[in-house]
């Protein structure tokens, strides 16, 4: 099939969707609450949905009184029945696919059910979304000229079992999708879903370099290190050397601004496209719509009902979309059409329109630092590292920063911050005060804690020889797409987990 011919399905495509958009833009209570209903309907007779009285359910607030908040830990005897192959459980029928989280969070992976309504209706949507809405905004297009280009997971079968698979979600969603995606993806499904990362890397360079690839797709810091690896091996200065069509990225995982500008010298074209997205193992939550700004539109018809908990406060109780307010940190509560429900997604966002309902990811619940009463959240620390790379002259490889406690000889507090740079700063001093003054700036708590140095000295920020992360997750078994380095710890276990492996300056 030709590329013009891909084009011409998608743009008519593109018109049938972006009306079906626009329905859940104009009408987001009412789309949410029959969705609701509908989850409630497929799964009241389920162990879950029997206990929790799914059958009696007909409001929100009824399904709010009935039905606990519910974190991994909570539901996990639930999926370890379902990891065993037994049946109706969260959902109806038996789970063949679980999605395995990198467990950045804990010490733990966690096992994420993935129902095929939740292939087809929420990841393979939200897949086929992200490209509606990129040739939509961007007509002119030739993405289906040549390949993309996926940097993803692995996945393995359960020992024990009946045909149960575990695996990065990347991975779950490349083995499922339809045989013609082979023919716009790079490279072969063999390959792409191979377990040793080195290797795969490898293979990919060997069976992509002499591709015409258009776009790439995958976290950012992974990515890097696949296009330094090709660079490294051919001897080019930039990708485009390589692949002169190259347009789009399509990225999520972590914030991209801190590697703007690394991406910017990869790739140096002003017609290259940055795409953000929002799709983690449990599902796809929220995509750019359009090329000026990075802020997602959140999606309401993936088989997916929100909720919002404030954070910050003490007594918040969960509200649901049209209760929110802009600007406020809120968790996510999400039920979903693999069986989960109200369950605490870890991650926040802030609300930056209402109409219609547009956010941007502000951290994890367990990512941040708040050993001092400074409250430090990850959209904080990668405002304040882009700030200071981007006054310094810096180009970001990799950061990670937790507390250094009060010491028993009187020592004050503070934070250590360890970053690896592709390009080093002019002046690291400077770089430290730009990346203080900047976190005073935006976070009032870390500014009244850094007062008079009493509470909280200046960071300490430890420059890491490059490859460093590389090698500290490769330790930990957790090279690849799916991993990824943990910002923020209100512990000091990475961090010095880190150090042991390497020498600072």
């Amino acid at each position: 099939m030709s590329g013009k011919l891909f084009n011409s399905i998608a743009s008519w495509a593109i018109k049938k969707r972006i009306h079906q958009i626009e329905l859940f833009m104009k009408h987001p209570n009412e789309v949410q609450h029959e969705l609701l209903m509908e989850l409630i309907s497929t799964a009241r007779q389920t162990e879950w949905g029997k206990k929790f009285g799914y059958s009696s359910i007909s409001s929100v607030k009824e399904f709010q009184n009935q039905v606990p908040l519910s974190g991994y830990e909570e539901v996990f005897p639930w999926i370890d029945k379902m990891l065993k192959g037994e049946k109706n459980i969260l959902w109806p029928g038996k789970m063949k696919w679980f999605s395995k989280s990198s467990g950045t969070t804990n010490d733990k992976s966690k096992f994420i059910p993935v129902s095929k309504e939740a292939l087809e209706g929420c990841h393979y949507k939200g897949g086929k979304d992200l490209v509606c809405l990129y040739l939509s905004n961007n007509p002119e297009s030739n993405l289906f000229s040549g390949k993309s280009l996926v940097l993803g997971g692995s996945h393995y079968k359960v020992d024990n079992s009946n045909n149960v698979f575990v695996g990065d979600v990347s991975a779950v969603i490349m083995q499922n999708l339809p045989l013609w995606a082979e023919w716009v993806r790079t490279p072969d499904l063999e390959t792409a879903l191979l377990a040793d990362y080195q290797q795969k890397i490898q293979r990919i360079i060997e069976k992509s370099i002499d591709k015409n690839v258009t776009n790439l797709a995958g976290v950012p810091t992974w990515t890097v290190v696949l296009i330094q690896k090709i660079l490294k091996q051919t001897g080019k200065q930039h990708l485009l050397e390589i692949w002169p069509n190259l347009e789009a990225f399509f990225h999520g995982g972590v914030n991209f601004e801190p590697y703007r500008d690394l991406f910017n010298s990869l790739i140096p074209s002003t017609q290259m496209k940055y795409i953000n997205s929002y799709n983690a193992s449990e599902g796809f939550f929220g995509i750019q719509d359009s090329n000026k700004a990075e802020d997602m539109l959140l999606m309401l018809d993936y088989g997916i009902f929100y909720e919002f908990i404030e954070t910050g406060t003490d007594h918040s109780e969960p509200i649901i979309l049209g209760q929110v307010e802009l600007h406020k940190n809120y968790e996510v509560l999400i039920t979903t059409n693999a069986g989960l429900a109200r369950y605490r997604l870890g991650d926040t966002i802030q609300f930056t329109s209402l109409t219609p309902h547009r956010f941007r990811i502000t951290g994890r619940t367990k990512h941040f630092i708040n050993a001092f009463g400074e409250e430090l959240i990850i959209d904080n620390a990668d405002q304040a590292i882009q700030e200071a790379c981007l006054r310094t002259g810096a180009k970001l490889n990799n950061y990670s920063a937790a507390p250094i406690y009060l010491g028993e000889n009187g020592s004050r507090g503070g934070h250590e911050w360890l970053v690896e740079f592709e390009q080093e700063p002019r002046d690291i001093e400077d770089f430290v005060v730009i990346l203080d003054d900047y976190l005073k700036k935006i976070n009032s708590d870390y500014e009244a804690k850094r007062a008079g140095d009493l509470a909280m000295v200046k960071p300490l920020v430890r420059v890491l020889p490059v490859g460093t992360f590389h090698i500290w997750m490769e330790s930990r078994g957790k090279l690849g797409g799916q991993n990824k380095v943990p910002r923020l710890a209100n512990h000091r276990r990475f961090v010095d987990s880190i150090l042991e492996k390497t020498s600072v300056r």
